[in-house]
């Protein structure tokens, strides 16, 4: 009896296999060493093997890692004008104090302002006349407005405009996808990505005015997808696409538009302690369907509520590598299009999700 079209094709698929990793078995090493010789060859390093080489590419990859940032030209601060959102805490409150000493005038936009925040009074006990807080929650389309009028009326210099604005302003929150509720993905994203589009819209004839700069902070969940993390990567991956067109927009303007891509700062932040976590884990049981519950398990849900919990406790512990790259956004006259600030791990595991074929890395990650 002649065999199925589908046993056909599964052993044409094993041949071809078997056949590709013959050839590469014994043709790879000598293809490596001849093209990585001729490039060696190429810089002046003739009879250098394709190992040598190798070693050779590996160090200077190590030079480039380790090699401060080449200059690329900085603004001369002289008192120009920054709004950020979100400086209640975290990020967004040691950038306001960080950009306020370079010289900057910091406009603050903070949520629990007229409620009497901490970070807001922290800010405004800086009392100077380039430390201005205001209240601005991204989700009001009224505050938004009334923050625009607020930041026009006090500009030193009307005329010149808005020099740089970052969205920082995030909410950030973890589970399955069954688990998720509609409302949590629609709450997430109304603060990363419409939080985001709408405060942008508002300041940007202040910022085209100036030739300045929109800063986002995204993070590496804007690049990658991750068990756990969906209502934070659907609202990251949105961040990452509106900037992108943004700054092919704003390319006649002379406005520059970047993106930074923090890694795990949950303790540097606190923006997801361990009680909360708990906290949220309980409402997640709590709320699922009986049928999600019966099919996963609650062993299965533990085990996945101790990850998270491990994850909060883990990470950078210091904000600078952030603050380091904004600044530089801001400063640089030629700034980059992404920042990548977060540990090795991530960063490698970011470019090879990014740039493999989606059935390795799915192989290494999932």
């Amino acid at each position: 009896m002649a065999p199925s079209p589908a046993r056909r094709g599964a052993l044409l698929l094993l041949a071809l296999s078997v056949l590709l990793t013959a050839a590469l078995g014994v043709a790879l090493p000598a293809l490596l060493d001849a093209l990585l010789g001729a490039a060696a060859r190429g810089v002046g390093l003739a009879g250098r093997s394709g190992t040598e080489s190798i070693v050779l590419c590996y160090l200077l990859y190590v030079a480039y890692v380790a090699m401060p940032r080449l200059p690329r030209g900085v603004v001369q601060v002289r008192g120009q004008a920054v709004v950020i959102t979100g400086c209640d805490s975290g990020f967004g409150n040691a950038l306001a104090k960080h950009l306020h000493t370079l010289g900057f005038t910091v406009f603050a936009g903070c949520l629990l302002k007229d409620d009497g925040g901490k970070g807001a009074k922290e800010l405004e006990e800086v009392r100077c006349d380039r430390m201005k807080v205001f209240q601005l929650d991204v989700r009001s389309e009224e505050q938004v407005s009334r923050a625009v009028d607020f930041v026009r009326e006090n500009l030193a210099d009307r005329a010149g405009g808005l020099w740089a604005l970052v969205n920082n302003a995030g909410l950030s929150t973890f589970g399955e996808v069954e688990f998720t509720s509609m409302d949590t993905y629609q709450q997430v994203s109304e603060v990363n990505l419409w939080g985001t589009i709408r405060v942008t819209k508002a300041f940007l004839p202040l910022v085209r005015r100036a030739k300045g700069r929109v800063v986002n902070v995204a993070g590496m969940y804007g690049r990658m997808g991750h068990a756990m993390r969906s209502p934070l990567c659907v609202s990251k991956y949105a961040v990452e696409a509106f900037s992108d067109c943004l700054r092919y927009e704003m390319v006649p303007w002379g406005v520059k538009v970047s993106i930074v891509e923090p890694g795990n700062f949950m303790v540097a932040t606190g923006t997801v302690s361990r009680d909360a976590a708990s906290n949220t884990a309980t409402k997640l049981w709590r709320e699922a369907h009986a049928a999600v519950k019966e099919d996963y398990g609650k062993a299965h849900f533990d085990q996945q509520m101790a990850l998270v919990r491990s994850a909060c406790t883990a990470g950078e512990r210091d904000l600078r590598p952030v603050l380091d790259d904004i600044t530089d956004a801001i400063l640089s006259k030629r700034p980059y299009t992404r920042y990548n600030p977060m540990e090795p791990y991530w960063w490698i595991r970011m470019q090879l999700i990014t740039h493999l074929p989606a059935a390795v890395s799915d192989r290494l990650y999932s």
